[in-house]
């Protein structure tokens, strides 16, 4: 069984935000967490809009930053900036899905298209810096474009630590189940990524070869899931932890921002439970953060 330095949180774009983090850290101070991709352009240009432009990793422990992007100047200067910043280490994403990153942008896992362009960004990011730089990655663009062994050597030969591999092509985005692929002769360690959610996932993938696994979207509603797979108790006071969360983002992003930015996780919270549907509609009408901290209060019959 792995141990908890080799069992990750991965970049969710719009949910593993700075508060987010903060809430796995109380489940897993050790485990390397990752941030929600960003953007290059972003980054560099200090767009206002855009907080975790702006976030200091100092406190909070082992967390990798991510960024996505097609410009290899702009990319080597934004991995300067989180290295500046107190990112433990950078990971450039080469698997995001989504038209404005894969296509628009040709970036993502447009990469996984243009291996020559995908080995000039890598050689710039590691040169950029002095932390260890990962990538993330796909099986390929589509079923019969499953080159992912070709990107690791490039990436081995680029000088990155390490990669993970998401078992989906491009084409099936989020669709289907995983298929995570045996792991030999890679020149760097690999950590598996899709559908990773329990400790017989996680013994799975150390079979086939892996070096650690990343826990996606079992994360949702569920931020102790990492010390859970661990052997540990999931928390027993669900409802103050989506308090504390909630105070989290509050702080954060603002009221005007944050109670419509929080109904998602109330929602992923609540999930499975009873009365969970007519909880989560009620929420979906509330934008004061005072009703809300009430509605979360009378559901999981806090006092």
């Amino acid at each position: 069984m792995f141990t908890k330095n080799q069992i990750f949180a991965a970049p969710l774009a719009g949910i593993t935000d700075r508060p987010f983090r903060r809430i796995i850290r109380e489940f897993s101070p050790d485990a390397p967490l990752v941030t929600e991709m960003i953007s290059c352009h972003s980054l560099v240009g200090a767009h206002k809009n855009c907080l975790r432009n702006f976030d200091n990793y100092a406190d909070e422990g082992n967390v990798g930053a991510q960024i996505f992007g097609a410009n290899v100047a702009l990319m080597a200067d934004a991995a300067r900036i989180l290295q500046d910043a107190g990112a433990k280490w950078i990971d450039i994403n080469m698997g995001c899905p989504v038209p404005k990153v894969a296509t628009r942008a040709g970036a993502g896992a447009y990469l996984m298209q243009d291996h020559v362009l995908a080995g000039k960004i890598m050689d710039a990011v590691v040169r950029a810096v002095q932390i260890p730089v990962s990538i993330k990655t796909r099986l390929g663009w589509d079923e019969q474009h499953q080159d992912w062994t070709d990107l690791i050597r490039i990436a081995g030969e680029s000088g990155i630590r390490f990669a993970t591999l998401h078992g989906r092509t491009r084409a099936q985005l989020y669709v289907g189940p995983a298929r995570l692929p045996v792991i030999e002769d890679c020149p760097i360690p690999i950590i598996a990524n899709g559908d990773i959610k329990s400790a017989d996932d996680v013994i799975m993938a150390e079979k086939l070869g892996y070096s650690g696994v990343m826990v996606g979207r079992g994360l949702m509603g569920c931020p102790w899931i990492l010390s859970e797979i661990m052997g540990e108790m999931p928390p027993s006071d669900v409802g103050n932890v989506v308090l504390r969360h909630l105070e989290y983002v509050l702080e954060y992003y603002g009221e005007k921002t944050a109670v419509p930015m929080f109904r998602k996780h109330a929602a992923w919270y609540s999930a499975g439970m009873k009365n969970s549907s007519d909880f989560r509609i009620k929420v979906n009408q509330i934008s004061d953060s005072n009703l809300l901290k009430v509605a979360i209060r009378e559901f999981w019959g806090i006092i």
